[in-house]
């Protein structure tokens, strides 16, 4: 018996990657090195469309988006999925219980306590029995079914992104009403009702856009950072991107503020923020953005760093640098204090004088690079990726950086728009 178990105990220790040890630890991710450029093979596949967001549920990699198939990493088993499922982060195993259907894209998702996610997107109905669930929806992973209690229906849009923390849920998109209470592409509500907190009431106005619309959120502690097609919050000046104090009883809009996002870049794009995440301690927000190639003066189409406890007056806070890819959008940003990553479907970073060309000093980063967090300069990873649209969802943890995106290669290899670069 006892030689038994223990050939049991090291098949498992053998099976179980080093990475996938720590890696459902919660809070924020620091890293200590950049990530391996060669990704994990274990990952499945998602076979057509597109991959908008990744959450960690425990051991429980969720993935959203716009697709309908998805196969084992070996490519051998095809499954049928409606825009999201789930695997296990050291196997890669689909979870064969875990298959909701969704009637729309699923843009956004947060990790939920007892085994069970929220996901957001453009839905209007979630099972077989087609259960109204306008935009937003709490799954249990063990069998996929939307969790009793959770009531939170968006109106007049959908849902673009999703913040959880504690006993609060952070909602985002360009919708105009959560329930029966009135939000504007903002709302925080109660975690296991879904009911809207009436503490929290910040309102995004005067869109550049035709409409107000929050592309990205990310949490450190007591700040909120928000960006998206605004340039007030609660009749402050807060050009797409703005903090709120989310410890303060009601939450209010922080003294910090930037107007590096008042500048206009193309007329396509009259609102350009697109993604961004804070630093593991706080002290700094990485932003990324779209715009197209305006050159050095502007901030389109760049990754910025901005501290977020500067010395001196919070009157106006500039970047502590921009790095520019020369013409070619940003969508996603993690920060792991290693690195800052970035994705999109640029060719180039360390390019402010290219104009959708390789300028002085530009170094090839096909889809994928990482910054240096202290010089703002690209680091040599460089693993590739095909380009396509872009990377649209990271998502850092202990024991690497989870990739979602519209193409297929990845470092070199297959990897159908999911794909993992564990820590070495």
């Amino acid at each position: 018996m006892f030689a038994r178990t223990t050939s049991a105990l090291v098949a498992a220790m053998i099976l179980v990657p080093p990475w996938a040890a720590t890696a459902a630890a919660a809070g924020p991710v620091k890293h200590d090195r950049v990530v391996s450029a060669d990704p994990v093979d274990t990952t499945p596949h998602v076979l057509n469309g597109i991959v908008d967001a990744i959450a960690l549920v425990g051991g429980t990699v969720v993935v959203g988006g716009s697709f309908d198939q998805v196969s084992d990493a070996a490519g051998t088993t095809t499954m049928e999925r409606s825009n999201l499922f789930a695997y296990d982060l050291a196997t890669g195993r689909v979870l064969p219980g875990f298959a909701p259907y969704l009637d729309g894209p699923v843009r956004a998702l947060a990790a939920g306590a007892d085994g069970t996610v929220y996901a957001g997107g453009e839905f209007t109905e979630t099972g077989e029995s087609g259960s109204e669930t306008r935009g937003l929806v709490r799954l249990r992973l063990s069998d996929g079914s939307p969790v009793p209690g959770f009531d939170a229906q968006a109106y007049g849009g959908v849902v673009t992104a999703l913040a959880q923390l504690g006993p609060f849920l952070y909602v985002g998109g360009d919708f105009t009403r959560i329930g029966d209470a009135r939000r504007t592409a903002l709302a925080r509500l109660d975690a296991g009702s879904g009911a809207v907190d009436p503490g929290f009431a910040i309102e995004p106005g005067e869109p550049r856009g035709r409409r107000l619309r929050i592309n990205a959120m990310a949490l450190s502690g007591d700040r909120l950072a928000v960006g998206g097609d605004f340039t007030t919050l609660d009749g402050l000046s807060r050009p797409q991107l703005g903090l709120v104090d989310v410890g303060a009883r009601p939450a209010k809009v922080a003294s910090w503020r930037t107007s590096t996002y008042a500048a206009k870049c193309r007329d396509v794009f009259p609102s350009y923020v697109r993604g961004l995440d804070f630093a593991p301690d706080g002290t700094y927000l990485a932003v990324v953005t779209t715009g197209g190639p305006e050159g050095p003066g502007k901030p389109c189409d760049t990754a910025a760093r901005f501290e977020t406890r500067p010395r001196g007056s919070l009157a106006e806070v500039r970047p502590t640098w921009v790095n520019h890819t020369g013409g070619d959008s940003l969508y996603a940003v993690a920060a792991t204090g290693a690195a800052v990553y970035v994705g999109g479907h640029q060719r180039w970073l360390d390019n402010p004088r290219g104009r959708d060309s390789a300028g002085p000093g530009a170094v090839p980063r096909p889809g994928i690079g990482a910054i240096d967090p202290r010089t703002g300069k690209a680091l040599p990873w460089n693993p590739t990726r095909d380009r396509g649209i872009g990377v649209k969802a990271f998502l850092a943890h202990h024991g690497g950086l989870l990739v979602g995106s519209d193409t297929t290669r990845l470092g070199h290899e297959y990897h159908a728009r999911v794909g993992m670069f564990p820590l070495p």
